[in-house]
This record gives structure tokens, C-alpha cells and sequence, in this order.
């Protein structure tokens, strides 16, 4: 599955990432919080979590709004 990280600046294009890549962080890093871009689907997200939760991991996901516009927000993912 690929998924896009949040943008660091509103005119770049988000960076593409790989769940396999995710898990080798997490498997290296233990405890990690992601940040995934407005462009990921719902069920994308929700995909990345049940798979996270399936390897036995702790994982928090929510919306994060960083501007008044609905359209302004981000996917936070806090893996422990």
C-alpha cells in the first residue's frame, strides 16, 4: 500500500511512502508519530491502522486542522 506524508510546505507535493517502509521505521524506532497528507483516502488511513494494530501495535489516529478552511487538515498516526 502506498500512502503520501503531509506536505512541509503547501505548494510541494507530498512524499510517497510505502507500508513495508513504515513498519521497518517502527521496527526500528519503537514509538513513532507519522503525519499523512489530505490526499490519503479514509480508508487508506483506516487500512494503515488495522494493519499496525494486527502487528500487535498501539496506534492513535486522528484529524489534525491547521487553518480555518475545511479543507485544511492532515492524519496524524501515533504508533507505540
Amino acid at each position: 500500500m502506498e500512502l503520501l506524508f503531509a506536505r512541509t510546505q503547501l505548494k510541494d507535493k507530498p512524499q510517497k511512502v510505502q507500508l513495508e517502509d513504515i513498519k521497518d521505521k517502527l521496527s526500528k524506532e519503537g514509538e513513532k508519530i507519522f503525519y499523512f497528507d489530505k490526499e490519503n483516502s479514509h480508508k487508506d488511513m483506516m487500512k494503515l491502522v488495522t494493519s499496525l494494530e494486527d502487528d500487535n501495535l498501539n496506534v492513535y489516529f486522528r484529524e489534525v486542522k491547521y487553518g480555518l478552511s475545511d479543507d485544511e487538515y492532515m492524519y496524524e498516526v501515533h504508533v507505540l
